[in-house]
């Protein structure tokens, strides 16, 4: 249910009270139970909003938290945690099962940027309509309507149909609708990847505009640094259960560790390959994977900021005299991200392997990757001819300093100098 707060306190924005939300995994048994729901409310019975029918399941679960002007709060979690769910039952597209959400003050939701287009009428009758259903009058709008067209960059389109714009523009002049409004409250659901990187900077400094002036942001996206980078706290939701709510470092740890548990093959630290017969090698195989210390132990996880070796034991089958090994890191909490791309030869290291077998070491005096989850791909090859790949090294980095709100670790040391 959706009510507005009371005024005893001027900053609560929004209150979410034991929100849950069930669906039904049917669409014909969905259908069903719709209809009896209408039907009881109708006749006035109370129905029991609190149980599962067969095929139901909980989309969110019993969550509830506050949010104050001006506070920027991070929703994490993986696909399917209830993350969306709470977002529109938040600005009323739909309404919990049960429990309470309480809202004070204007609401814009970036939840589906343009779903609300009609693709029929031009960008100008659009941006009347949009903004008219998002609370403003006409003169408001008129007022304001020279810089949403600056703002989403479309003045040569402004007078054609939006079905002739592109998913770009669309997304574009939806966000330029949506924050001229001047809201009290932002719901932001994965929509600032939208548009070029010039467009982006300028939604961030439009966002910053709006928080200094009062504005709260509830803001979903798989790309932890962004969370780091915006939000105080978070929110970690996982399978619709509120997991962890707190300081957005330590609620983005959680969430990562638990991403970690998923590989379990590789829990002890290294990663064995099955030894492939002499008829069917190419001349090298990767036969496990692991990092090691500075004294030839095997981490389970390396550390941000301290040394580690990454160790690539190969099973040479004849002498290979520039051996080219290439290491691809992809960040497993993100979007799936390059983070890091290394090869031998980019670092004109050729590689002399000798048969038998074989430890490659690449020796990294500070392991600068941020605590989180990754996941590596490794070959090796000479010139064009490819010996062996691995597509998937999952591993874990853990954090041994104060790496928050950072794109990486920078190794340093701090020294005064009299003069």
């Amino acid at each position: 249910m959706l009510e507005e707060i009371q005024p005893q306190d001027s900053d609560l924005l929004i209150s979410v009270d034991n929100v849950s939300k069930k669906f039904c995994r049917n669409l014909k048994q969905s259908l069903l139970y719709g209809v009896q729901d209408i039907c009881t409310e109708i006749i006035g019975v109370s129905r029991r909003s609190d149980t599962l029918r067969p095929q139901e399941f909980w989309a969110l679960k019993d969550v509830s938290f506050q949010l104050r002007r001006g506070e920027a709060l991070g929703l994490i979690g993986a696909n399917g945690a209830g993350k969306s769910t709470l977002l529109r039952i938040i600005s009323g597209l739909i309404n919990p099962d049960t429990g309470y959400v309480k809202v004070r003050g204007k609401l814009a939701p970036l939840i589906a940027l343009g779903a609300g287009f009609n693709p029929i009428l031009t960008g100008r009758e659009n941006i009347y309509a949009n903004m008219s259903i998002l609370g403003l009058s006409t003169p408001e709008i008129t007022a304001r309507f020279q810089d949403v067209i600056d703002f989403a960059g479309i003045a040569d389109a402004i007078d054609a149909p939006v079905q002739t714009y592109s998913s770009g523009m669309a997304a574009r002049l939806g966000f330029a609708c949506a924050v001229h409004i001047e809201p009290d409250v932002l719901l932001i659901d994965e929509v600032l990847a939208v548009g070029d990187i010039n467009f982006r900077v300028k939604c961030y400094q439009k966002l910053a505009q709006l928080r200094q002036a009062g504005t709260a942001f509830i803001l979903v996206s798989h790309n932890p640094h962004v969370v780091l980078n915006v939000c105080e706290n978070s929110l970690y939701l996982a399978k619709g259960k509120l997991i962890k709510a707190g300081e957005t470092e330590a609620v983005i740890r959680q969430y990562e560790e638990d991403l970690s548990l998923a590989g379990a093959d590789t829990a002890l630290g290294i990663m064995y390959l099955p030894e492939k017969p002499e008829s069917e090698s190419l001349g090298v195989d990767i036969v496990s994977l692991c990092f090691k210390d500075e004294q030839g132990n095997i981490l389970t996880a390396p550390l941000c900021g301290e040394p580690a070796y990454l160790c690539v034991e190969c099973k040479a089958y004849r002498e290979v005299e520039y051996a080219n090994l290439g290491v691809l890191i992809t960040a497993l909490s993100g979007q799936n991200e390059r983070v890091l791309y290394i090869t031998s030869a980019s670092d004109n290291e050729p590689l002399k392997i000798s048969p038998g077998k074989v430890e490659i070491q690449m020796q990294m005096p500070y392991v600068c990757l941020l605590a989180g989850v990754y996941t590596a791909k490794i070959y090796i090859k000479e010139g064009v001819c490819s010996f062996d790949v691995v597509e998937s090294f999952r591993f874990t980095v853990k954090a041994s300093k104060i790496t928050s709100r950072s794109l990486f670790y920078q190794p340093r040391k701090w020294q005064v100098w009299n003069k």
